[in-house]
C-alpha cells in the first residue's frame, strides 16, 4: 500500500465541483492519485451533488486515502444527522471520514434549506459538542443550549434522551470551513482541521489574530491544526499562464460576485480584506447586473496568481515555501484535463519538491 506522500512537509489532496462529475472518471482519478500517495480526497456540496453519496461511492472503491466533506451544510442537517453520517462512513470506509462542516451562508441557509441564519457562531460551537458527545456515547443524549434543545421543547412533550445504537470507530476529526475572525477563532478553538477558501499563504495576517485567540481559549497548539487549503497546480516552463489564470477566475469571480447576496457575501469580504475594495465591489456589481463573464475577466491577475502553483521549478518551489511557512498542512491540488494529465501534474509536484 502507497504511503502518504508530502511535499515540503505538507500532504496532498485532491477535490472536485459541486457538480457536473462523471462519476466513474472520479473514481478512476482518485484510485490513482491514492496509488501516488496522496492523503486525502474532499467532495463539497452547494446545491448540486451531496457530497456524502459520493464519498461512499469513492470508499468502496479505495483503500487508503482519507474521505472528506467540504463542506457538510449545517443548515441541511440536524446535528445527531450529520454525526451519524460521519460515523457511518468512518466505519465503512475503515477510519478514513474527514467531517468538514460549515454554516454556509444566510442566502443558501434560509433560500434553499428554509433554516433561519441566525446566531452563526453559538450554533456551530453547539453542532460540534453535541456531535462529540453522540460519538462518546457516554450517556443518552440531552442538550439545552441557546440554539440547539434535545430533546425538544414544545411539540407533543414526548422526546426522550437517546443514545446512538452503534459504536463509532472514534470521535471523527471536524474540520471547519471559516473565513470571517470570529469563525476562525472558533476553528481553531475547537476544530480539528480548517478549510479556509480562496486562501492566499501571503496574507495569513489577515486571519492571524483570530487563529491565535482560538487556540489561547482551549490551550492548543496551532501545529495541531490541520490547514488544508486548494491551489491550482501546474507545473511547466512552457505552462500557458494566461489560460491557466482565465480558468483561475472563474470559480473566484463567481464566489466574490455572487455566491451571496450583495448584503451578505463572505468571500466578497474576504477579497477586500486582502485589500483588493474596489476590484470586488466592481466584480459584484457587474455580477449582480448579470455581466457575469465580464465580471470573472475582472478577478485581478495578482490574487489569482497568489493562490495557484504554476510556471517553471524555481516558481513552484519558491510558492510551496510561502505555503509552508503560512502554516499549511496539506495542499489540496486543483488540476485540469483529462485523468491522465492530472495525475502527471501530481507526480510532477511530488518528484519536484516531495520530501
Amino acid at each position: 500500500m502507497t504511503e502518504s506522500a508530502t511535499v515540503k512537509g505538507m500532504k496532498l489532496a485532491v477535490g472536485f465541483m459541486p457538480s457536473g462529475n462523471d462519476f466513474t472518471e472520479m473514481a478512476e482519478f482518485v484510485k490513482g492519485a491514492e496509488e501516488l500517495g496522496v492523503d486525502q480526497v474532499w467532495m463539497p456540496e452547494a446545491y448540486g451533488t451531496d457530497a456524502v453519496s459520493i464519498l461512499g461511492w469513492l470508499a468502496a472503491q479505495t483503500n487508503r486515502i482519507k474521505l472528506g466533506s467540504a463542506i457538510l451544510q449545517m443548515p441541511a442537517r440536524a446535528p445527531a444527522m450529520t454525526a451519524m453520517t460521519g460515523a457511518t462512513l468512518d466505519l465503512l470506509s475503515g477510519g478514513r471520514a474527514l467531517l468538514g462542516i460549515g454554516l454556509s451562508g444566510p442566502q443558501v441557509a434560509e433560500g434553499w434549506y428554509g433554516q433561519p441564519y441566525t446566531k452563526p457562531i453559538q450554533r456551530t460551537r453547539e453542532y460540534i459538542e453535541i456531535m462529540r458527545m453522540i460519538w462518546d456515547r457516554e450517556e443518552r443524549l440531552s442538550y439545552d443550549g441557546e440554539v440547539y434543545k434535545l430533546p425538544a421543547e414544545g411539540g407533543k412533550g414526548l422526546g426522550k434522551p437517546l443514545k446512538l445504537m452503534f459504536k463509532p470507530s472514534r470521535p471523527l476529526p471536524v474540520y471547519l470551513a471559516s473565513l470571517g475572525p470570529k469563525n476562525v477563532a472558533l476553528t481553531a478553538e475547537l476544530a480539528d482541521g480548517w478549510l479556509p477558501a480562496f486562501f492566499v499563504p501571503d496574507r495569513i495576517d489577515v486571519f492571524t489574530d483570530a487563529l491565535k485567540e482560538g487556540a489561547a481559549r482551549s490551550g492548543r497548539d496551532l501545529s495541531t491544526l490541520d490547514i488544508v487549503v486548494g491551489a491550482t497546480i501546474a507545473i511547466g516552463d512552457d505552462v500557458p499562464i494566461d489560460a491557466v489564470r482565465s480558468m483561475s477566475k472563474m470559480p473566484v469571480g463567481f464566489y466574490i460576485g455572487g455566491m451571496g447576496a450583495r448584503e451578505a457575501n463572505f468571500y466578497n469580504d474576504l477579497a477586500c480584506r486582502y485589500g483588493y475594495e474596489k476590484e470586488a465591489k466592481e466584480i459584484q456589481d457587474l455580477f449582480l447586473s448579470g455581466k457575469k463573464q465580464e465580471a470573472m475577466a475582472l478577478v485581478p491577475d495578482s490574487l489569482v496568481d497568489s493562490m495557484g502553483l504554476w510556471g517553471d521549478k524555481s516558481r513552484i518551489l519558491d510558492r510551496l515555501d510561502v505555503y509552508r511557512e503560512a502554516g499549511v498542512t496539506t495542499l489540496n491540488c486543483q488540476v485540469g484535463g483529462s485523468i491522465d494529465a492530472r495525475l502527471e501534474q501530481i507526480r510532477r509536484l511530488i518528484e519536484l519538491a516531495g520530501d
